[in-house]
């Protein structure tokens, strides 16, 4: 019956801005509870870069029991933790990592951005000094973040040659079966001198991408995966190898380079990977 409902919505086209409409709405009134149950942690500890509260302890979010085997086996770096969504605003981890990188390390003013799969607190920042566009392979979902959100498949953009200067696709690619094609496509539309941010999780100890594009069954990839709707789980090595393979030459930001951001309660074991053209 849940299949069915959803499967009639989709041709609607509502079931992605009814999703928007309901996760905005859920983002609220979790905003409104953190502040209050986590107002006696307020004063010390972590800041967030984004609002600027700070308290003692962030938000965890932790895997749940059937993909904790997996993420736990290959020791895969994915987001989860103690300290993920600020109390105050509910930026995640990755988001506070990747606004701290791009603030010390990217030149943003006046360039035009392509943003895929917006994340709300991320688009906000990016959008203030530069020419963004945001896009999704299911644009109503993303309306709550930007109204203006346009269609894209990330394996065939709509957008010419060397026309963007900066991409911003943050954990994308492992649901993309042909991942070569779309990191291709990405090469493609960024202008010579440009760069991507295209983070992804991935292990250290998987000797090589642990990957099944013909699994269709949500709950063989949230098994094998970690996720329902991830195809595969990327080797570290194997990952860059990919991304250089398309043109990209990496420049790559340890753990241990980007201790100095851990006081906005990031993971601190994520690597970042600035890929440019």
């Amino acid at each position: 019956m849940k299949q069915a409902i959803i499967t009639i919505l989709r041709m609607a086209r509502i079931y992605h801005p009814l999703q928007s409409g309901y996760r905005s709405l859920l983002n609220r009134m979790r905003k409104l509870y953190y502040r209050l149950a986590y107002s006696r942690y307020r004063g010390t500890g972590f800041s967030c870069n984004f609002c600027g509260a700070v308290y003692q302890h962030f938000v965890p979010e932790y895997p749940g029991i059937r993909i904790r085997a997996v993420l736990d086996q290959y020791q895969v770096i994915a987001g989860y933790g103690d300290n993920v969504f600020c109390p105050g605003c509910m930026s995640k981890n990755r988001e506070r990592l990747l606004k701290a990188v791009l603030t010390d390390h990217v030149v943003l003013k006046g360039k035009k951005i392509l943003h895929c799969s917006p994340e709300p607190a991320l688009h906000q920042f990016l959008k203030h000094d530069s020419n963004i566009i945001t896009a999704d392979l299911e644009p109503g979902f993303y309306r709550s973040v930007n109204k203006d959100v346009q269609f894209a498949d990330v394996t065939a953009l709509p957008f010419e040659d060397e026309s963007i200067d900066i991409i911003v696709a943050n954990h994308i690619l492992e649901h993309i079966p042909d991942d070569i094609q779309a990191i291709s496509e990405f090469h493609r539309v960024i202008k010579t001198g440009g760069l991507a941010i295209l983070q992804v999780p991935y292990s250290e100890v998987l000797p090589a991408t642990l990957e099944d594009k013909t699994i269709k069954d949500p709950h063989q990839q949230e098994k094998l995966f970690g996720q329902k709707d991830h195809v595969r789980i990327y080797a570290l090595p194997d990952y860059l190898s990919r991304v250089k393979q398309c043109g990209f030459k990496v420049t790559v930001l340890s753990p241990a380079s980007l201790a100095i951001y851990q006081k906005h309660a990031i993971q601190e074991t994520e690597s970042v990977f600035i890929f440019y053209k």
